[in-house]
Formats: C-alpha cells, sequence, structure tokens
C-alpha cells in the first residue's frame, strides 16, 4: 500500500495539529497500539500526558489515505508526534492534584496570601479583649429586664414571719384576712376574729360568733379604728377594735357575706345569692342601694381609692364595674374571664387600671382601663389566681396562686415580665394583704400558716410613712356609728 501526501489544514485556537493519526481499527483514544507499547518501554516522563491532551480528537480534515499511511509508521513516529502534542509543556513536570498540601501552598504563595488567611472578609477581626471573660456572667443575664431601664430587683423567698392559723376554713369565695392602716392584721377563723399587732406582736381574740354560723369575711375601716365582720347566716357586724366591743348588727342578706369593701362611710357587702348592698354605717336605715348584676356568689369587691368606681367580681365569671353616682346597671360588664374571678385590685398610680384574676379554669389576669371599658393588657398565669396586690413603690403587681402551684409571682408592668417566682405554702394562697407602708405581704394558706413576705421593699428616699399619713389626713378620723 503506497503512502500519499495529506495536507494538513492550519491550526486553530481550538485544536492543535500532530502528526499522529488514527489507527482505523484501534481504540478510541489509543492512536496506535505500538506507539503506546514503545512509549512504555522507553520510561520517559512525556508518556505520562495530562487527561486533557488524551481526550483531544483527531483532525476531521484527515483523509483515509493518510489513515493507510499512519499504520506503517514506526514507533519513533508515532513517539514523535506524541512529544509536539507536550511541546507547551516542561520536561519532567506533573500536576499535584488539588488536594494536596503541595498544591495548595503553591496556589498561596502565588496569590501572596498565607494560607491561613480568609481571603472574603467582610472586615477586620475586632480587637482582643484586655480584661478576661468571664462566661458566668456573659449567659446568667437575664433575657428582658424587668422594667425598661430599670435592673431586676433582689426579692427575699424566705418569709419574715410564719405565724400558726388553726380552723381557717378553705374555701376560695371566702375573704378572711386584711392589714389595717393602723398596722393591726385581722384573720377570721371559724367562728373567731383575732387581731394581731405588728407593732406589739400581740394577739387578741376580737369576737367570737354563736354556733350556728361561722366567719365569712373581714374588712378594716379606712381609719383602722372598726372592723366589718360578715357571717355565714347574711349578717355584718361593725366592731371597735380598741374598745373590743361590738356597735352594731346590720342584715338584709339571706345568704352569707363572703366578701366586703369599705369606701370613707359606705361599707359594700357581697353574698352567696348574687346581691351587693350598700350600706350607709352613719344612719340607722342603713341599706341605701342594692347592686343587682351578679347571677352567683359575689367573691370579689374593691373600691377605687377615690370612691367614684366600684368593681366587683362573682362565681358567674363575670367582672362589673359600677359609676358611685349611678348604681342601677353597672357601667361595664366583662365576661372575659372563664371562671370565678376574686381577685381585683385597683393601680395605686393609674387610678383608672382594675385587674382581675380567674380561678382555676381561667388562670389569667386581665387589666382594664375603666374609663372605657377596654382590655389593655393579660397574662396567663398558669395557675389559680386567688388575690392580686399592687406596689405603691414600684410599677410591679403580686399574684397569689391556688392550684397546683400555691406560689407568689411579681410582675413588672406593662411589660408583665414575671420577675420572681416561688413557693409559699405546702397548700394553695386564699388570701393576702398588704401592710400600710406597702412593704410587706401577709397571706394565708389552707395549710393553717400566716406568713409575712418583704415583697416591695421601698427605694432609698420614698417616705412610705408619710404618703400614709396623707391618706389618714384625707379621711375622717371618727365615725358616729349608730
Amino acid at each position: 500500500m503506497s503512502t500519499a501526501a495529506v495536507s494538513t489544514p492550519k491550526p486553530s485556537l481550538r485544536q492543535k495539529t500532530s502528526k499522529t493519526t488514527v489507527n482505523q481499527g484501534g481504540d478510541r483514544f489509543i492512536p496506535n497500539r505500538a506507539a503506546s507499547s514503545a512509549i512504555a518501554n522507553t520510561g520517559s516522563s512525556k508518556a505520562n500526558i495530562p487527561d486533557k491532551k488524551k481526550k483531544k480528537r483527531s483532525n476531521p480534515g484527515i483523509s483515509e489515505g493518510s489513515m493507510e499511511a499512519a499504520q506503517n509508521e514506526d514507533a519513533s513516529t508515532a513517539f514523535e508526534g506524541l512529544s509536539i502534542l507536550d511541546d507547551d509543556e516542561d520536561d519532567g513536570y506533573s500536576r499535584p492534584s488539588p488536594n494536596t498540601v503541595a498544591y495548595q501552598d503553591s496556589l498561596a504563595d502565588v496569590c501572596g496570601v498565607s494560607l491561613k488567611t480568609r481571603i472574603l472578609e467582610f472586615k477586620p477581626a475586632p480587637p482582643e479583649s484586655s480584661k478576661p471573660v468571664d462566661l458566668r456572667q456573659q449567659y446568667n443575664r437575664p433575657l428582658r429586664t424587668a422594667a425598661s431601664g430599670q435592673a431586676r430587683r433582689r426579692i427575699a423567698t424566705a418569709p419574715e414571719r410564719v405565724l400558726d392559723a388553726p380552723g381557717l376554713i378553705d374555701d376560695y369565695y371566702l375573704n378572711l384576712l386584711d392589714w389595717s392602716s393602723g398596722n393591726q392584721v385581722a384573720i377570721g377563723l371559724e367562728r373567731s376574729v383575732y387581731v394581731w399587732s405588728a407593732d406589739e406582736g400581740s394577739v387578741n381574740c376580737l369576737m367570737e360568733t354563736s354556733p350556728d354560723t361561722y366567719v365569712s369575711s373581714v374588712k378594716w375601716s379606712e381609719d383602722g379604728a372598726y372592723v366589718g365582720i360578715g357571717l355565714g347566716t347574711g349578717e355584718v357586724q361593725i366592731w371597735d377594735v380598741a374598745e373590743s366591743q361590738k356597735i352594731r348588727s346590720m342584715f338584709g342578706h339571706d345568704t352569707r357575706v363572703g366578701v366586703m369593701g369599705w369606701s370613707k362611710h359606705l361599707l359594700s357587702t357581697g353574698s352567696r345569692s348574687g346581691l351587693v348592698f350598700n350600706h350607709d354605717v352613719r344612719i340607722a336605715k342603713h341599706k341605701i342601694a342594692e347592686l343587682v348584676s351578679h347571677t352567683s356568689e359575689v367573691c370579689g369587691l374593691e373600691w377605687r381609692a377615690d370612691g367614684a368606681q366600684l368593681a366587683t367580681g362573682g362565681n358567674d365569671n363575670l367582672v362589673s364595674i359600677w359609676d358611685a353616682r349611678s348604681l342601677t346597671v353597672p357601667k361595664f360588664t366583662k365576661a372575659n374571664h372563664k371562671a370565678a374571678v376574686k381577685a381585683l385590685a385597683w393601680c395605686p398610680w393609674n387610678t383608672n387600671l382594675l385587674a382581675t384574676g380567674g380561678g382555676s379554669y381561667d388562670r389569667h389576669i386581665h387589666f382594664w382601663n375603666s374609663t372605657t371599658g377596654a382590655r389593655v393588657n393579660s397574662i396567663d398565669t398558669g395557675s389559680q389566681v386567688t388575690s392580686l396586690r399592687w406596689s405603691p413603690h414600684h410599677r410591679e403587681i403580686v399574684s397569689s396562686s391556688g392550684f397546683p402551684d400555691n406560689t407568689l409571682s411579681v410582675w413588672s408592668y406593662p411589660t408583665l415580665v414575671r420577675n420572681i417566682e416561688f413557693p409559699a405554702h405546702e397548700s394553695r394562697v386564699l388570701h393576702s394583704c398588704l401592710s400600710p407602708d406597702g412593704q410587706m405581704l401577709a397571706t394565708a394558706a389552707a395549710d393553717e400558716s400566716l406568713k409575712f413576705w418583704k415583697i416591695f421593699e421601698k427605694r432609698a428616699g420614698t417616705s412610705a410613712a408619710a404618703s400614709a399619713a396623707s391618706r389618714k389626713a384625707d379621711m375622717a378620723k371618727h365615725m358616729t356609728i349608730r
């Protein structure tokens, strides 16, 4: 077979020319097996051809005659053709793998950076702190402050004093504990009322009922001279504490009187029938108003400090807000609670703000604007709310819990952050009241104990005694009770 001259097209940027021809009967990527054998025998480093050279396809312009001529070329001719393919590479060079350390080091040297330097970086690293970092302090900080711009306050979780209260009736709907402006605590234990003097530490039995009834509620007058006592028969008695003498008895309720509230010379009483009576204790015909709103037992009752509004809560899950100038119908009636409403508290620094707490099937505290009737805030406490007390020194409110926690919780307002929660009694907390200076909280529970807690310690420079004295000066010092 004769060899014919082949006219080779000029090389382009995409394709390189070589003298290598394709074996018509050989493999696709091995042009000539004989040439491959010769390369293997020579042991030259030029036989280590990169993958990109092996993948070069033959020139489509080569004719069938040139393929026949290529079959008669010897191994040296094939080797010469292969060397032309590698003429742009240095002798003895083999490209390392990109995963090797040597390759990465050489690449970093070319770029003029260190191998440990971050190439994509938004800003330089922050300077190191000159002080050691206290990890305990860093990760034990509160997520939210108790109030805007104020640090979390330390509150003692141990009681200041514990007194026995044997015979305290375990009844959610009764109100058997109150603290007078004269710094005396009255508590109802079964058929008796005891008065404990916080100044002297003495205890006196003020009265004892007949065997056919029991004490269902107690409430001090604003001047601290008299205490109202509600009985299971519906009778309401008024006692002069200094003289240990009953001043008068008032009748009208057919069922027990579970809650009472004073506003100067007016005494409001709520009964199991759902009726609320207003009594003027200065006159013989004491009943001056009958408030009809609740269909079940009234267990919560609280006058606003200025006497302009009265709030009542009942076992019918309703909250009624009354205008003292018109007691025919309540100004607002709220049905947001899903259980009995016993806990009621008017805010001391915002007179139109009312807090109400629901029982076991509700467990919420709602905050109301008594001017517009709008609900402004709510808290899910997770427990039965038995009482609420606002602090006169801090923007806080304390709630006592019954089932299932038996705890005291202090909440900041209006952030609604729970500053602290701690167990208070072994059984559900039934009653609470604040001391005249607003610092101590007394709680009575079904475990028959009376405990005193320093919850709202006043800030430096605050004169709680002066504020209490001013409140005393605003109300009548003596009342003529007939």
